[in-house]
């Protein structure tokens, strides 16, 4: 059974060889890589192999910290676009509200100054009417009656003979 597990690890070790023999020419043959290797730092990583090496790891290592560093800047971000669309939404409703309690105040000041000069202009048309009116003695209209008070008005006799004051 050890004897022919050893024949069949070696072919999977020859195919192992030959899948990868086969990429590393579909990679050696590929446009790009062959313009890479034509320009100045490909033909010195291609002279100096532990170079080539040691950046292949340095970009491979760092390929971690640079995503989780570009997804922090992607969430900051939206964050930031979050955190303004809150703030300025806060400061909209502060004073939308600040703007209500002002109009309501200015409803009730309107309210108050409104029913203050209605007053006023009542009282003093009642107080002008009052002062600047005709004398009861000097007119005796229909008007002069209801200005007399009622001791100062004459006696009228009843149709049962009584005296009284309308």
């Amino acid at each position: 059974m050890a004897k022919e597990d050893i024949p069949s690890a070696s072919q999977d070790l020859q195919e192992l060889q030959r899948k990868l023999s086969l990429l590393m020419e579909s990679v050696q043959n590929n446009s790009k890589v062959v313009a890479f290797m034509k320009s100045p730092v490909g033909q010195y990583l291609d002279r100096h192999p532990f170079a080539a090496l040691t950046l292949l790891v340095f970009v491979v290592m760092s390929a971690v910290p640079v995503g989780f560093f570009l997804l922090l800047v992607v969430f900051t971000s939206l964050a930031a676009l979050v955190g303004v669309m809150l703030l300025e939404g806060l400061v909209i409703s502060v004073g939308g509200v600040a703007l209500l309690c002002v109009l309501c105040v200015l409803v009730f000041v309107s309210l108050s100054v409104s029913a203050t000069i209605i007053v006023s202009y009542v009282a003093m048309s009642s107080l002008i009417n009052y002062w600047f009116s005709p004398s009861p003695a000097l007119y005796r209209g229909p008007r002069a009656d209801h200005l007399l008070s009622s001791r100062n008005r004459p006696l009228t006799q009843n149709p049962s003979g009584d005296a009284s004051r309308p």
